[in-house]
C-alpha cells in the first residue's frame, strides 16, 4: 500500500507542476458555472410560465432534484469524457518520453503497484473534480429544497463514471508513447460506450432483444442515468467495479509485456 500511495503522490505532483491540471481545474469550474447557470435560468423560466398559466397541480410536482439537478449532472458528465483524457494521456507516455519506464519497471515495485499507483493518482484528481460539480447543487440547498439522497446518489454516479473513464485512460496510456495518440484512443473508447446505447435502439443489434440489453448494460450512461435518479443498485454499483477491474488488468498485462520485451 505504501509503494501505491508513493506512485500515486509522484503522479499528482508532476500533473500539478505542469500547467496541464491547473488548466483541466478551470475550464471544468468555468462550464460547471456556466451550465449550472443555463439550467437555474431554464428551471426558473419555466416555473414562470407555469404560474403564469396557474398550472397548480404541475407546480406542485415540480422536483428541483429532477428537472434541474439531474440535467447538471448529466452535462457535467459529457464534460468528464473530454477532460479525463487530458488527465490520463500521461500517465505512462510521460515515462516512454522521459526515459524513465525501465527505471520503474526494474525498481522494487511490483507491477500492481505502479498500475494502482497511477490509476489512484488520477482517480484522486477525478475525485476533485466531482467536489467542484458537488458545490453547485450545495447552493441550491440554502435558497431550495433539493432531495439530499438524489443529489449524493448522483455524485457518487459521477464519481464511479470519472473513475471508469480513467481506468480506460490508464489502459489507452499504457499502449502508445504519444501523448495525443492515448488522448485520442481514451476518446475514441469513450464515445463508443456512449453511444452503444444509440446502436441497441436503432435495432442494429439485429432485433435480438438480449443483444440490446447486453449493449445498454456495457454503456456507463445506462447505470449513470439510475443513480442519478437516486436508485443505488448493487447490479450498477458491480458494473462500474468490474469495468474498472478489467481495464487495470489489461494496463497491467500491457504493461508487463513491456518488460518481457
Amino acid at each position: 500500500m505504501r509503494h501505491i500511495t508513493s506512485v500515486a503522490g509522484r503522479d499528482l505532483r508532476g500533473l500539478f507542476v505542469s500547467p496541464v491540471a491547473y488548466g483541466l481545474l478551470s475550464l471544468f469550474s468555468i462550464l460547471g458555472g456556466v451550465f449550472f447557470i443555463l439550467y437555474v435560468a431554464e428551471f426558473s423560466e419555466w416555473i414562470f410560465r407555469l404560474q403564469q398559466m396557474q398550472a397548480v397541480q404541475q407546480l406542485a410536482e415540480i422536483n428541483l432534484s429532477d428537472h434541474l439537478v439531474a440535467g447538471f449532472y448529466g452535462s457535467m458528465s459529457m464534460v468528464l469524457l473530454f477532460v479525463i483524457p487530458g488527465v490520463t494521456m500521461g500517465l505512462f507516455t510521460s515515462e516512454k518520453a522521459n526515459g524513465t519506464q525501465e527505471l520503474l519497471l526494474t525498481s522494487p515495485l511490483t507491477m500492481w503497484d505502479i498500475v494502482l499507483g497511477k490509476f489512484v493518482a488520477a482517480a484522486l484528481f477525478v475525485t476533485l473534480l466531482v467536489g467542484i460539480v458537488g458545490l453547485f447543487p450545495g447552493i441550491l440547498f440554502l435558497y431550495g429544497d433539493p432531495e439530499l439522497g438524489k443529489t449524493i446518489a448522483g455524485l457518487l454516479g459521477m464519481l464511479l463514471v470519472g473513475w471508469t473513464y480513467a481506468s480506460i485512460g490508464c489502459f489507452a496510456s499504457a499502449l502508445t508513447r504519444s501523448q495525443v495518440l492515448a488522448f485520442l484512443i481514451t476518446f475514441v473508447i469513450l464515445l463508443c460506450i456512449l453511444l452503444i446505447p444509440a446502436i441497441a435502439d436503432l435495432g442494429i443489434a439485429g432485433g435480438s432483444a438480449g443483444l440490446a440489453e447486453g449493449l445498454r448494460w456495457i454503456s456507463t450512461g445506462s447505470h449513470f442515468d439510475q443513480l442519478v435518479k437516486g436508485l443505488v443498485d448493487t447490479a450498477d454499483l458491480s458494473y462500474f467495479a468490474i469495468v474498472i477491474a478489467s481495464f487495470l488488468f489489461m494496463t497491467k498485462a500491457v504493461v508487463e509485456s513491456v518488460r518481457w520485451r
